[in-house]
């Protein structure tokens, strides 16, 4: 029987929950003398607060994709989503986009502190790369070396990290304090950055542990890269019609800050075309898989239409 795209989100996410449960336990690995206990309580408020798990499911369906059993990739997509989680952490403190709620709960730094949530947002950072380094993700040095540079350089620099600094420099925080205004292509540069690359990161994991050829990897970063500028469209779209109690989290955030948008760039009805658009080219870029991307192809029509 052909699982549901919500029967498969459901049990990646269950699988995923369980592999960061384990990886945030209070017992010492090898090399660690203890674990505070504080900030375990912290991560785990952080990290295991459910949510979607996209991410995770990414790495599973597209390891999928090559004949690697959910079991076998799920570590590699829990260090994923251990980035994820931090990465939120980071952006909820005061410094950045001062959130109070995340998931509908209250943020890491109003539940606990802030510098206990800059240390969440630290340790979950550096245990992504624990993760990809052991045996269990791959039994082959070679591929976990290959999953940690992809992983590094789409949370870092030229990604994740950077796009967000694109993102702040853009609010005006370097200069007067009045926002930037962005061409069409630097928004969507912005964007590329700080949300796309983590979920064309994700697909990308998925071909590395299968050992995918190099047409088959460049079809799936084709895929991530369509689904993740779909993602932060339609995360924009929400953030103007969507409420605090479906999106679980403060709304009307980007107009307050003045932040350029493909929403406030083009306007609402273009972006809606946009974002059609960008699923039926993350849907073509699969057309290698055939019958087996189905399940990514229903995931990009998914993140086109959520509510949350």
């Amino acid at each position: 029987m052909t699982l549901s795209l919500k029967d498969r989100l459901d049990a990646s996410a269950t699988l995923t929950e369980a592999r960061l449960a384990a990886a945030l336990s209070g017992t010492p690995e090898a090399g660690e003398r203890l674990r505070p206990e504080r900030l375990m309580a912290a991560m785990r408020h952080g990290t295991l607060a459910g949510g979607k798990r996209l991410r995770p499911f990414l790495v599973i369906e597209s390891a999928a994709l090559f004949g690697v059993p959910a079991a076998q990739a799920v570590t590699a997509a829990a260090a994923v989503e251990c980035i994820h989680c931090y990465s939120l952490v980071h952006d909820d403190l005061p410094a950045m986009d001062d959130d109070d709620l995340r998931r509908g709960r209250p943020t890491v730094h109003k539940a606990y502190d802030e510098a206990t949530a800059i240390l969440v947002g630290d340790a979950l950072n550096t245990l992504a790369f624990d993760l990809l380094a052991g045996e269990d993700t791959h039994p082959d040095p070679k591929v976990r070396i290959a999953l940690v540079r992809a992983l590094a350089r789409a949370a870092g620099v030229g990604g994740m990290v950077g796009g967000q600094m694109l993102d702040l420099a853009a609010e005006g925080r370097f200069s007067d304090g009045t926002p930037l205004p962005l061409s069409e292509d630097a928004i969507r540069d912005l964007q590329a950055m700080k949300t796309g690359a983590l979920l064309a990161v994700s697909v990308e994991a998925g071909a590395i542990l299968g050992g995918a050829d190099a047409s088959e990897r460049a079809a799936l970063l084709a895929y991530g890269r369509a689904l993740g500028a779909a993602f932060q469209i339609a995360d924009d779209i929400l953030d103007v019609e969507g409420t605090a109690e479906e999106v679980g989290k403060k709304v009307g955030k980007d107009a307050a800050a003045g932040k350029g948008t493909l929403v406030s760039r083009l306007g609402l009805d273009a972006a809606r075309a946009l974002l059609a658009r960008l699923v039926e080219d993350a849907a073509a870029a699969l057309s290698p898989f055939g019958a087996r991307g189905a399940a990514l192809k229903e995931a990009a029509r998914f993140v086109a239409d959520r509510r949350s």
